[in-house]
Order: structure tokens, then C-alpha cells, then sequence
């Protein structure tokens, strides 16, 4: 239980920095590169246990580390958008009710049953993204402001059942810490070769911390989360993942509130109290 409230507590933290790019105009492609790049050094330096980087890449969890790094580079880019448009409160319930994804997924990879609880479960926390997303500014609501949304949405599913099939089929014992710097790693590689191409390499010092204040809770957030699903722990992925993403719905509503000063309207909150009870359903049925 230890790893699943610190893998919480971490993650929260992730939305109010992205946040504080925005407000101290940090440059946030840059600030991820540099996260990944501190990410990877958390893991490999301190977790390698003597492993060099070519054993690394001959481990069986590689080629899986690479698409995730591909998909964190781009769902991170994402997230930061989300919670710079939309708030701290859509981003976290964007990306949190996803949990939808990995249930729908161990229905039909693993034959789970799907009861009418869970279905109800699932419906909920669609209504919940879309409610969570309106914003009473006074003009007719733009349907393009769902577009960072649903992206987060999706591509946090794809990510969360990514590593837990990965964690269950690939990663042996006690290499957690060396999958993840994996995935920082890819990530990272990933994040050069895009700057390339936008020419995009004025780095400030500034965007160096902020990649640093980034990298470092990043990187434990994937540990703990990743060891709250080993099976010596709490294992099971349909107890693991609503816990924790209800639980990060609600704190990262809680300091947007009092941080940000983030006002919501009564949708806000009517999506955010569905986001809770669809989760808690998902919980139940499972």
C-alpha cells in the first residue's frame, strides 16, 4: 500500500509543475527532454546494479521500452497542454479516468468478465471527461477544446495497460527501476531527434531546472506505480489503477483549488464527483 499512496502523491505533483511552466514561461518540449534526461539517470545510475547500457538494450522488456518512450514523449506534451488550457482539473481527470482502457482491455485479451456494474462504471467516466472539460466563459462552448482532452484520455489508457503487460510478461525481478530508466531513455533519444528537426536547442538555464524538478518525481511515480503492481504488493491491475487514479483525480483537483486559485463551475464539480463514483464502480466491480 506504501508504493501505491507515494506513486499517488508523486503523480499529483506532476500536474502543479506543468502548471508552473506556464506561469514562469518555461519552455515545456524543452523541460521534458531534460526530464527524460534526468528521469533515465535516476534509474540507471542509482538502480543499474553494474549493468551497462548495450546489456540493457539486450533485455527482453526493450523493445516495449522504446514504444512507450515514443508514446511518453508525446502523451507528456499532451498533459502539459491540457493542464495549461484546460486546468489542473481536466488534465488529471482526463488522464486518470483512462482507467477505463486497460479494464476494456483485460476483457478482451484476458477474457475478464465485463458485469453490467463495470459497464456502468465505464459510461460514467466518459460523461465525467466531457462534463469535467466545459468551461462557463461567458461563449458558446468550442468543441475544440476537447481535442487535449480525449488525446490524454486515450493515450494514458494505452500507456497504463502498455506497463502492466510489460511488467507482467517482460520485466524481471528487481529490474523495475532498469525498465523504467529504459523507457526515460528512449524517451529522452526520442525528444533529441524531434528537436533536431524543429531546430529547437535554445536551452536556458531556467528550462534546465525545470526539467530537473520534473525528471525526478516523474521517474518515481513509474517506480512506485510499477511496484504497487507486483504481485508481492497489491498486483492486481483493477484494484491498482482505480485506487490510484481517483486518488490523483482528487488531490490534483484539490491543489489546483488552492494553488491556482482554479475556479470550477457546477459541471466541473458534477463531472469531477461522477469521475469519483464511476472509478469507485470500476473498484467495486472488480
Amino acid at each position: 500500500m506504501i508504493y501505491l499512496i507515494l506513486s499517488i502523491c508523486i503523480s499529483s505533483s506532476l500536474f502543479v509543475i506543468f502548471k508552473l511552466f506556464d506561469k514562469y514561461q518555461v519552455n515545456t518540449f524543452q523541460a521534458i527532454v531534460v526530464n527524460y534526461l534526468t528521469a533515465f539517470t535516476c534509474g540507471f545510475f542509482f538502480y543499474g546494479n553494474g549493468v551497462s547500457i548495450t546489456e540493457m538494450t539486450q533485455r527482453p522488456f526493450m523493445i516495449g521500452a522504446i514504444i512507450l518512450g515514443f508514446l511518453f514523449i508525446s502523451i507528456f506534451m499532451v498533459m502539459a497542454t491540457t493542464a495549461q488550457r484546460n486546468g489542473l482539473s481536466v488534465a488529471s481527470v482526463a488522464s486518470k479516468m483512462s482507467v477505463v482502457i486497460p479494464v476494456i482491455f483485460a476483457v478482451i485479451v484476458y477474457k475478464e468478465q465485463l458485469s453490467l456494474l463495470k459497464i456502468s462504471g465505464i459510461i460514467l467516466a466518459l460523461v465525467a471527461v466531457y462534463l469535467t472539460t466545459v468551461k462557463d466563459d461567458g461563449k458558446t462552448f468550442d468543441r475544440k477544446k476537447l481535442l487535449f482532452p480525449i488525446l490524454l484520455f486515450l493515450g494514458s489508457g494505452i500507456i497504463d495497460t502498455s506497463i502492466k503487460y510489460m511488467e507482467t510478461e517482460y520485466v524481471a525481478d528487481g529490474e523495475t527501476p532498469l525498465f523504467s530508466a529504459a523507457i526515460f531513455g528512449c524517451a529522452f533519444i526520442i525528444g533529441i531527434v524531434v528537436a533536431t528537426v524543429r531546430r529547437d536547442f535554445k536551452i536556458t538555464g531556467k528550462t534546465i531546472l525545470g526539467g530537473i524538478a520534473l525528471g525526478i518525481p516523474n521517474f518515481y511515480s513509474i517506480v512506485f506505480l510499477l511496484k504497487a503492481l507486483r504481485p508481492e504488493n497489491l498486483g492486481d491491475s483493477s484494484t491498482v489503477f482505480p485506487i490510484n487514479n481517483v486518488a490523483i483525480v482528487m488531490l490534483s483537483t484539490l491543489l489546483g483549488i488552492i494553488i491556482f486559485k482554479e475556479k470550477l463551475i457546477t459541471k466541473n464539480w458534477i463531472g469531477i464527483l461522477i469521475a469519483i463514483i464511476s472509478i469507485v464502480i470500476i473498484a467495486i466491480s472488480a
